[in-house]
């Protein structure tokens, strides 16, 4: 039995799914990179680093070589780097929506609103 589609959809989108991992991606434009030189960029220790890295490599998302004792990262398709342009031209235009409703919410002028005062039930005679 075969999966559909939006279930293979959303385990990429999984994939993708933490700060650490996008963040590989990022670094990784540049060119294949190692653990050593990701450690400093990534700030994560190299054992939770290289538990990343493997999520990554298992979804077909990056691929490894080795040269020498190094391994070298570097993505399967560079069309993941378009992906990630999009996910930033939607939080762009989000955030710009956002910090104009701010913008609009600070330039309103609030009146305090002060609750009626309760009438006396006795009446005065």
């Amino acid at each position: 039995m075969t999966r559909p589609i939006y279930q293979v959809k959303a385990d990429f989108f999984k994939t993708l799914a933490h700060p650490a991992r996008i963040r590989i991606l990022e670094l990784l434009r540049d060119g294949e990179r190692s653990v050593g030189e990701l450690i400093p960029e990534v700030g994560l220790e190299a054992s939770h680093l290289s538990q990343q890295l493997g999520v990554l490599r298992r979804a077909n998302v990056l691929q490894s070589r080795k040269e020498g004792s190094t391994v070298r990262y570097s993505v399967t398709d560079p069309r993941i780097f378009d992906l990630l342009e999009v996910a930033k031209a939607i939080l762009t235009t989000t955030l710009s929506e956002s910090r104009q409703l701010l913008a609009d919410l600070e330039g309103l002028e609030f009146v305090e609103h002060r609750p009626p005062r309760p009438s006396n039930s006795r009446s005065r005679r």
